[in-house]
């Protein structure tokens, strides 16, 4: 049991693995049984980073997650009474969701009818049996891997398997998640699954998805390492146009999105710059539609303002930035190093995707090229050299004066080694004594 949990610590970020510490914390005192599920377990069992963590609670999840965020480490940004979730931002930037352990019947009307059940009841309820495994984090049974669908199997195996032969009827929403999955993953889709996905297809469940699911998943494809293959294959299964009827054909930017793919790669791959991809990558997605097909985008998916203003606002945003990376007045390594890495990570995208500007094209490579990794390689004893207390003012222009220092300073070139004189030629044979003699008897 403990190989899963050396396995788990190993896959963590040192902040996720804060971040367990943290609601384990919070579950014990409420005594209610606490297991980690999901995407987080999928990814780790596949040998994938893990990006979100997803928590199950035997009991009052969101009680749990309150409990959280009363410490100051976290905040709540979404809850759902009726299904006992909660979401969380930390402090670190790490997500993560806390859930009741639930059973979910749809009842007269489509409305689910949703009641608490056992950790073995939740996972059996879930979309893909890769989805439906689940880690012990409780003192007893730390450890001990839960997976009532042999999806450990399928993972080995790398294929998508529905857990239910119903999941579609009740959740339309997974045909979405299937292809983003499938293309993330590598994993092919099941032959009895793809049967249900067209019968599935046949009763157009499709038009029964929640416009609210359609910005959610638009969201989950503009982090994705390859949003491109996953817009093809929604296109030639016909599901992109519930997005936009106008993302089609010659309309839909695959050329555009994959060099934002390509630009995407220079970041750092943290959950900070991936949450950022939003704002470039719906610009890049709709740069070819008219701002009319733009407001029906909006509205058939009820985006949020919050994911609409890191669209439309950017490229405004953005401005400020290209200006000072245009301008003249840099001469240093330093100052490029600085302005960009002061940026939001969202405007460096953008300008990687869009900028014309040779000069702000250039600066921003050689900051992921050459001037980042300089940084980077600053040894722990060296970091320790610079004066003052950390995260005080006084430091902080300490440890800024100190990396201007470092890519500044020109690094004395070795002397050159000097040049032996060349080895003198061979005697000719018309110099030697013995040579010489015989033209004198001669």
């Amino acid at each position: 049991m403990s190989d899963y949990i050396y396995m788990l610590e190993s896959h963590l970020s040192p902040d996720q693995n804060r971040v367990v510490e943290e609601v384990q914390a919070a579950a014990a005192p409420a005594n209610v049984n606490l297991f980690l599920t999901g995407g987080a377990m999928r990814d780790m069992l596949s040998g994938n980073r893990i990006r979100d963590l997803d928590f199950v609670v035997e009991g009052n999840a969101i009680k749990v997650a309150k409990s959280i965020a009363d410490r100051g480490t976290a905040r709540i940004v979404a809850t759902d009474e009726d299904r006992k979730t909660a979401d969380l931002v930390f402090a670190s930037g790490v997500t993560a969701q806390i859930a009741m352990s639930r059973q979910e019947k749809v009842g007269r009307g489509g409305k689910a009818q949703i009641s608490p059940a056992t950790i073995q009841d939740d996972l059996r309820r879930r979309d893909f049996t890769c989805n439906a495994i689940a880690l012990s984090l409780n003192k007893a049974s730390r450890g001990l891997l839960l997976d009532p669908l042999n999806g450990l199997a399928d993972i080995e195996h790398k294929e998508l398997r529905a857990a239910s032969g119903y999941g579609f009827y009740d959740d339309p929403s997974r045909l979405l998640r299937m292809t983003r999955l499938s293309v993330r993953l590598g994993f092919a889709i099941e032959e009895r699954t793809r049967m249900q996905v067209e019968n599935a297809r046949e009763a157009q469940v499709e038009q029964q998805i929640p416009a609210r699911a359609l910005s959610d998943e638009l969201r989950r494809i503009s982090g994705e390492d390859a949003p491109s293959e996953i817009l093809t294959l929604l296109s030639e299964s016909g599901l992109l146009k519930l997005f936009s009827p106008a993302l089609e054909g010659a309309k839909l930017n695959l050329a555009g999105i994959q060099r934002l793919e390509k630009a995407a790669k220079m970041l750092p791959d943290d959950i900070k710059t991936r949450a950022a991809r939003l704002g470039p990558f719906l610009y890049s997605l709709t740069e070819k539609l008219s701002p009319k097909e733009k407001a029906a985008l909006i509205k058939s998916t009820a985006m949020p303002k919050i994911d609409v203003d890191a669209w439309q606002k950017l490229e405004a945003k953005a401005k400020k930035l290209e200006t000072a990376l245009r301008s003249a007045r840099i001469k240093k390594a330093s100052q490029v190093y600085h302005l960009v890495n002061n940026a939001a990570p969202d405007e460096v995208l953008f300008l990687l995707y869009h900028s014309t500007f040779k000069p702000v094209q250039e600066r921003l490579r050689n900051y992921f090229q050459k001037y980042l990794p300089q940084v980077q390689e600053i040894l722990p004893e060296e970091w320790a050299s610079v004066e003052g207390k950390p995260g005080t003012p006084k430091y902080n222009k300490a440890r800024e004066d100190f990396v201007s220092h470092r890519l500044d300073r020109r690094v004395k070139k070795p002397a050159p080694t000097p040049e032996l004189p060349p080895p003198p030629p061979p005697p000719s044979s018309w110099t030697t004594p013995q040579t010489a003699m015989s033209r004198r008897g001669r």
